[in-house]
């Protein structure tokens, strides 16, 4: 693999209002700027301000588009099945321009099953939803007729076709992925499956690696995103003590959905949810055992479901750039 590029991302979980939620988010990624990271990744959520607090990704990273100069965007993800595809394309292609081309589009059809019926939608149909908005974006962007030879996307945008991620949690899907030469989007929040809960989240995902690669066409170039929870702070037990009640919160609430826990010391917690937390060393001894790291081309730092401080968060930012990027970009 070529020298790994290194991100943030956020689903802007603040406990503040919605307006104080962008303004943190915002000045989150132009740190991350002034501290070398090569991305930033916003998620997209309607409705559940619990689960995220942006419905509006484009909109939202236009506004960080005029406050940054050099690092990259992207949507982690867009939920495409409740979007008006030809909207998102020149949404996109509007936002690609204002940012000289900093765009990157990460979509997924979406996970949370009450969200899609006020679209008209039932989490059944997601998946072909999602078939028919990605056909008809793609379309959009490559200069095809839109219902009349007349019509065809302005301002035109024929590059983004090539900055498209698809998010999936199968092989399948990223055989699809690769097949369509699209870069490949792993989460952090992978499931399990009832029969082997405790699977490790490197063995899961090797597989869709594995899948994405053999699919991929000649002469197309690997793109694969691997999403990691990272808490660094500047000593061990003050990362713990930190990330202490957002995922004990977490746990609470996965007891409460009808699964079981593996243990429930703060370490047993923080393996179940694939979170490393500490002092630089820790979280890079952490990192280190991750198989999938190596594979990819892509690595994305979010803080959740831990909940540090605006200041906490930053720090941690400075000390992912200053201890362990340097060490993944050539891992």
């Amino acid at each position: 693999m070529t020298v790994k590029r290194i991100g943030f991302f956020t689903r802007l979980l603040d406990e503040v209002v919605a307006q104080q939620r962008y303004q943190l988010a915002g000045e989150q990624i132009q740190h991350a700027e002034r501290f070398g990271f090569d991305s930033a990744w916003i998620a997209q959520h309607h409705f559940h301000q619990h689960e995220g607090g942006l419905p509006s990704p484009l909109v939202f990273l236009a506004h960080v588009a005029a406050q940054t100069r050099r690092i990259r965007l992207g949507t982690a993800i867009i939920t495409l099945p409740m979007e008006n595809a030809l909207r998102v394309a020149e949404d996109s292609a509007v936002l690609d321009l204002l940012s000289n081309g900093r765009l990157e589009i990460g979509l997924g059809s979406g996970g949370t099953p009450g969200s899609f019926l006020p679209f008209g939608l039932t989490f059944e149909q997601r998946g072909a939803a999602f078939a028919d908005n990605l056909h008809q974006l793609l379309g959009a962007w490559r200069g095809d007729s839109l219902a009349h030879p007349d019509n065809q996307l302005y301002p035109a945008a024929p590059t983004l076709a090539q900055r498209v991620w698809i998010a999936t949690f199968s092989a399948e899907g990223a055989a699809r992925a690769g097949k369509a030469g699209h870069g490949l989007m792993l989460s952090r929040t992978q499931p399990r499956s009832d029969d082997y809960p405790q699977q490790p989240l490197d063995e899961i995902q090797n597989p869709l690696i594995d899948a994405y690669l053999e699919a991929l066409p000649a002469g197309i170039a690997p793109r694969i995103l691997a999403s990691r929870t990272a808490l660094v702070a500047d000593a061990n037990a003050r990362a713990r003590q930190i990330a202490e009640p957002g995922v004990r919160l977490q746990a609470q609430q996965y007891r409460a959905s009808g699964h079981r826990l593996r243990g429930e010391t703060l370490d047993d917690i923080f393996s179940q949810f694939d979170a490393h937390i500490g002092d630089a060393e820790t979280v890079k001894a952490s990192l280190a055992q991750d198989t999938v790291l190596p594979r990819v081309t892509d690595i994305s730092f979010q803080v959740h479901s831990a909940t540090p401080s605006p200041g906490e968060t930053l720090r941690s930012i400075e000390l992912i750039a200053e201890y362990i990027a340097p060490w993944l970009r050539t891992l």
